[in-house]
């Protein structure tokens, strides 16, 4: 076999600064742990600037990404429209502390889009999904809630128990027991009961068991936090079957929503929660989260019901006009899920080959436009699964994608996501940049 040849060693002299200034100010240097790259290793890059599918770091290289922010410019980076609504709502200001506009009519998009009855914004995931647990408790007067392992919900206390992709590439630090990350008293972990995901057979018993205590089932209905892993029809039906006994299910969409389908995956899977938990794409790349349901769970919300929530920029101008933008492009681009699905599919077809050309031997989950490159046989359906994957030739592959001028997901333990400014150019020199990694990794072994 000839040896891959070996990519130049980009210039990065000036993200290497920034990271070493930012060390000193800043817990690792960064602002979200998995921008770290601690379990790639090497120094992260800083970004100047993005456009489309493409962003710009700090030393001036440019780089492909399939990232999208982490999943919220499904429109690509930078987009016009998106641009150009929060400049304008940016001319009347930027923070009112009162009702405007926007937010109402972004509600009345959301809410027709996803076939709820009534939401609330707030900044973030992790405040929708909190807020969310909080109001099922105060709704049903429960005190337990379900979730399954390697779900990630956001890092509120109750929540950081088996908990998905960072606390995966962290678990050195972590350790083995509940609560899953230092901080979080064990008495709130407690009240955390946790199963397998698509173990319908365990979620049936738990709900036997223990369902007359438990306040909500919260789930990811594509995890995307321990790579991507695909409910199956026999655990969907097994969710469905968790709320008969007066049991809530959330289903957190702050990574799947307007995702997978102008109604997420709720709409594509044919789910139906009775709250749903929505961040990301939801606002359009700016801090956004929101959370929704049927009227008769909504209204136990303050002020009109006793379960209290409050924030003093949620619903801000800004991130209203950003959604705004953002959903109603989705909505007009009638095509727009066909071709980010066929794009992906392509990929995913792509790199299966170049891996196996290269006698590299991995598991490629897809759905839509988000995909996971396992690198072990498989199949991965749960978070034990993922566990297994070879994280050390994930790191290699990784470093080699990158220096070729591919900016993947930083962890064996993410999704990646395709945008819709990824076109034929951008697959041609992805599956170029992934044929000689993966022969550079066989190389190495």
């Amino acid at each position: 076999m000839t040896a891959p040849t070996q990519a130049a060693p980009p210039i990065t002299t000036v993200s290497q600064e920034l990271f070493a200034r930012a060390r000193q100010v800043t817990p690792g240097g960064v602002n979200s742990p998995v921008r770290a790259f601690k379990s790639v290793g090497g120094t992260p890059r800083f970004i100047a600037s993005a456009q489309g599918a493409y962003l710009t770091d700090a030393d001036g290289n440019t780089l492909l990404d399939y990232i999208g922010s982490w999943g919220p410019m499904i429109l690509g980076h930078n987009h016009a429209a998106v641009r150009e609504a929060i400049l304008e709502a940016a001319v009347h200001g930027t923070s009112f502390g009162a009702p405007g506009w926007r937010e109402v009519a972004l509600a009345e998009l959301v809410t027709r889009l996803t076939g709820t009855q009534k939401v609330r914004f707030v900044s973030s995931g992790t405040e929708a999904t909190m807020s969310a647990l909080r109001l099922a408790r105060g709704f049903t007067g429960r005190k337990y809630i379900l979730k399954f392992r390697g779900n990630y919900h956001g890092h509120a206390d109750g929540l950081l128990v088996e908990a998905g992709s960072g606390l995966m590439t962290n678990a050195d630090a972590l350790g083995q027991a509940a609560p899953s990350s230092a901080g979080v008293p064990p008495e709130y972990a407690g009240l955390t009961l946790v199963a397998e995901y698509n173990d319908p057979a365990a979620l049936d018993a738990l709900m036997a068991a223990r369902g007359h205590e438990i306040a909500a089932v919260i789930f990811e209905p594509v995890v995307g936090n321990a790579g991507v892993l695909l409910p199956t029809p026999e655990f969907v039906a097994a969710l469905h079957r968790s709320r008969e006994g007066g049991t809530l299910l959330i289903a957190d969409e702050v990574m799947t929503g307007f995702r997978l389908a102008l109604g997420g995956a709720t709409e594509l899977l044919n789910l139906t929660p009775d709250l749903i938990c929505w961040g990301k794409i939801i606002g359009g790349g700016l801090p956004v989260g929101a959370y929704g349901g049927r009227a008769e769970v909504m209204e136990y919300v303050s002020p009109q019901g006793p379960v209290y929530q409050a924030g003093t920029l949620s619903g801000n101008p800004l991130a209203m006009a950003a959604g705004l933008a953002t959903l109603t492009a989705l909505e007009n681009d009638s095509g727009l899920y066909e071709r980010l699905d066929n794009y992906t599919a392509r990929l995913a077809q792509g790199l299966a080959q170049a891996a196996a050309d290269a006698g590299v031997t991995v598991c490629i989950n897809r759905i839509g436009s988000m995909l996971t490159v396992f690198f072990q046989a498989g199949p991965v359906a749960s978070y034990t699964d993922a566990a297994r994957s070879d994280t050390a030739a994930f790191a290699t592959w990784f470093q080699g994608m990158l220096a070729r001028g591919v900016y993947w997901a930083p962890s064996q333990f993410e999704s990646i996501f395709v945008g819709a400014a990824h076109g034929d150019t951008e697959l041609a020199a992805t599956l170029s940049a992934a044929r000689a990694s993966f022969q550079e990794l066989k190389e190495a072994k």
